[in-house]
């Protein structure tokens, strides 16, 4: 079961790359100007924009300039569609595994 799993997990991030892809760099482009506006190393606007995007938020760093708050809006939506994609596509793989293992045993009921 757990190769069907992960057979179909592959094939839905490969159906679904560009997204995750596009997602993420406007994800990290928007946090390495932040992380420049505000004077941070890139670890640091790495570190930020993940927690924002995933709407964590531990409040250990915070912006300061009006500009860099706005850009992390657009962080944060991008952040609750990257985690709506991983959730979707969990639920495909698992849903397509479990198919793939009622067809199986199916064929086996009739075989035998």
């Amino acid at each position: 079961m757990r190769r069907l799993f992960f057979a179909a997990l592959f094939n839905q991030i490969r159906i679904l790359w560009p997204i995750f892809s596009g997602v993420l760099i406007v994800m990290v482009g928007a946090g390495a100007v932040v992380g420049w506006i505000e004077g941070w190393g890139i670890g640091e606007s790495l570190y930020f924009t993940f927690v924002t995007g995933l709407t964590i938020g531990y409040g250990d760093l915070a912006p300061k300039s009006t500009i860099a708050r706005i850009l992390f809006v657009p962080i944060g939506l991008c952040g609750i569609i990257l985690t709506g994609l991983v959730a979707a596509v969990s639920v495909q793989a698992l849903d397509a595994a479990g198919r793939t293992r009622t067809e199986r045993d199916d064929l086996t009921d009739i075989r035998s």
